[in-house]
């Protein structure tokens, strides 16, 4: 079966002869209980407190909660596969770009439901949830294989990772769970496949034109002025005027270690930061001139990966603070510290895009950014609205 980029076809592709099987039905068709098999769904209930004779009311809510997470993150990971594979190709054509940008869009939408779920178990009360709480010892919601296969699949690195009870995360599961959380790490993630689709951006490097030497131009030029206004200044104060003055001289420093390819690299060793030289560059490029036509769609999926990073940064906030509400300073169910434990998630050491979210502090105003050369114009505009097989 053949692929629009040229590839064997991914999974999810059909040809004219399997859709028209697909679309072929047999005697009355489907059924509406049979086809979501909601015997199956909605026996998969099954509270612990009747289980020991005590019934607590609010443990079903507890439950379907939690099932209703899993559902959705499978619903995630079905999108982050289709997605991973798009980017597995040298050549991704536009069209591909479009549905790697709808699967990202469909992927924040289903965030934000996971982030306003927390309101409906939070209607549930710290001591409701105590008359059933001790029966899921030592169960722990740390132990959703689907939502660490996420965080892999995005790229979160396990050295980042805050360590369970002072020992790797997956000591806490079974072996076959162990097996595919082992096998989702050594596969490319998604962070990877955009670092290398960056890397392959055209555009940055042209005959007559080097963006990075124009751009760092543009940036000298830019704070040489703002230099040079804060001295002249005569409304400021010696005190003010001084202390604008070190300000600038730290963006300045910001910008200097940057344009440096060794600084960056050192940094990038020490852990500071995680792209690449060439796919910051071509990150930066990106968001400098998103207007341009070309670059729109790519502007928009590292706009949009940098929005699954800030939801899953919000889920965690609203997650500990719902736990802190439910069991005060107790530990968890797992044996960890509970709230003090999921606390220590909610940082910059979980985002996986960080750079790309940091990006801001290297962007300067529109008026400021070096002109394109007019060949360049002419490929990022309409007349140029696919990357030739040798970039992206």
């Amino acid at each position: 079966m053949s692929c629009p980029f040229g590839g064997n076809s991914h999974k999810g592709d059909s040809t004219d002869e399997e859709k028209e099987r697909l679309y072929a039905t047999k005697g009355e068709g489907e059924y509406y209980h049979s086809y979501l098999q909601l015997d199956k769904l909605l026996d998969a209930q099954k509270p612990a407190s009747e289980v020991a004779g005590c019934t607590a009311h609010s443990e079903m809510l507890f439950i379907i909660t939690h099932q209703t997470y899993e559902l959705w993150f499978k619903q995630i990971i079905h999108e982050l596969d289709s997605i991973i594979q798009i980017f597995s190709n040298d050549f991704i054509k536009e069209n591909l770009l479009l549905i790697v940008a709808s699967r990202l869009t469909r992927i924040t939408e289903i965030q934000r439901i996971l982030i306003e779920q927390i309101r409906v178990l939070e209607t549930m009360t710290p001591m409701e949830f105590l008359d059933f709480r001790n029966l899921l010892t030592p169960a722990s919601g740390f132990q959703s294989v689907q939502f660490r296969l996420i965080e892999n699949k995005l790229g979160l690195v396990s050295e980042n990772r805050v360590q369970y009870q002072n020992t790797t995360y997956m000591n806490y599961f079974q072996p076959d769970h162990q097996q595919v959380l082992q096998d989702s790490q050594n596969e490319n993630c998604l962070f990877y496949l955009i670092e290398k689709w960056l890397e392959r951006t055209p555009f940055v490097e042209e005959e007559n034109y080097q963006f990075w030497t124009e751009y760092r131009k543009a940036v000298e030029e830019m704070l040489d002025n703002e230099k040079r206004v804060t001295e002249e200044n005569p409304l400021l104060t010696e005190e003010s005027r001084e202390a604008q003055l070190a300000s600038q001289e730290r963006t300045a420093k910001s910008f200097r270690e940057m344009f440096d390819e060794n600084k960056y690299n050192e940094q990038r060793s020490r852990g500071d930061r995680r792209l690449s030289y060439k796919a910051c560059q071509a990150a930066l490029f990106i968001y400098a001139y998103r207007e341009q036509p070309v670059l729109q769609l790519p502007y928009k999926i590292l706009h949009l990966l940098t929005e699954i990073d800030e939801n899953m940064v919000t889920w965690r906030f609203r997650h500990v603070m719902m736990v802190q509400r439910m069991i005060g300073l107790k530990i968890g169910t797992g044996g960890s510290s509970g709230y003090y434990y999921l606390r220590s998630t909610v940082s910059d050491r979980y985002k996986i895009f960080l750079d790309l979210m940091t990006l801001s502090t290297y962007m300067i105003p529109h008026n400021a950014l070096p002109k394109l050369s007019d060949a360049t114009k002419k490929r990022l505009g309409f007349s140029y609205m696919h990357f030739p097989p040798e970039s992206m």
